[in-house]
């Protein structure tokens, strides 16, 4: 049986899809609504049922604090342990967000999973370009005020990732021991986001961003640090992919990943289509 947690997750429902054709995937939820799913709360380790599970995917438990990610995890893998649970695939960060604030329980998740009782691989997976669309989106003047400075971002199409891991988790063994860079092959930079939609590139500063980030009362306070420490390790050109050795995205999905450029361009359009 192979056990897909976080699948009300964006991600995590694009694995749904594509494992929809075999009938031994168990969708794990905070809140199942049907017999294919069944009660996954991280934070509530006592429901981390997995018995009966062979191939555990783990979809990163982020959005929280540090130490409250790292004991997400931690309770998943003792579970997932306790439950004889054969191989456990973990959605992780690519090796270049090692400068990014939120890379720290990736990497403490990685070396528990290789400490453990447990046959392993680590999907390092790139920035989604559906992020970018959201961090670096036109305003309504059609113009791009991010502070990317001249940096580009290899950004990835969340559906390309899923692919992979329905892959992985399809034939474990094959993968077993193995760490995966999963990053986009076009790095992006505000010029090319700009003409994709049809717009201009003015970027901003760093302290113009956090400002604005934070008056809009969307994020929580931890949150504000990591966004604009994202824009930061774009702009200082960390995340544009060249510092990724062996980029096993196309490899793994045995044919041209999907462009992020235009990934990116339809999701700021259904964003506008929704406003």
């Amino acid at each position: 049986m192979i056990l897909v947690t976080g699948a009300a997750g964006a991600l995590g429902q694009l694995v749904a899809q594509q494992l929809a054709v075999r009938d031994d995937v168990v969708l794990g939820t905070r809140t199942p609504r049907s017999a294919g799913e069944r009660r996954v709360d991280f934070d509530d380790p006592a429901s981390l049922d997995f018995s009966g599970v062979d191939t555990l995917l783990l979809i990163s438990a982020g959005f929280g604090e540090d130490d409250v990610v790292v004991a997400r995890h931690d309770a998943a893998i003792t579970a997932a342990e306790k439950a004889g649970v054969r191989h456990i695939v973990y959605t992780s960060l690519s090796g270049d967000g090692d400068h990014l604030a939120y890379a720290l329980p990736h990497r403490w998740t990685e070396r528990r999973i290789r400490h453990s009782n447990l046959a392993w691989t680590v999907l390092r997976n790139g920035l989604y370009a559906e992020f970018l669309a959201a961090i670096a989106a036109p305003g309504p003047d059609g113009t791009i005020t991010a502070p990317l400075g001249t940096g580009r971002l290899a950004a990835v199409a969340r559906e390309d990732l899923a692919e992979v891991a329905a892959r992985v988790v399809s034939a474990p063994k094959q993968h077993a021991g193995r760490t995966y860079e999963l990053v986009g092959e076009e790095a992006l930079g505000g010029t090319e986001l700009a003409a994709a939609a049809d717009g201009s590139y003015e970027p901003g500063s760093l302290a113009r961003a956090r400002e604005t980030i934070a008056a809009a009362g969307e994020a929580l306070p931890y949150q504000v640090p990591m966004l604009v420490g994202t824009y930061s390790a774009i702009a200082a050109g960390f995340l544009d992919g060249t510092g990724i050795e062996h980029n096993a995205l196309r490899r793994l999905l045995e044919r041209e990943p999907r462009s992020a450029l235009e990934t990116y361009a339809a999701s700021v359009g259904a964003a506008h289509e929704g406003t």
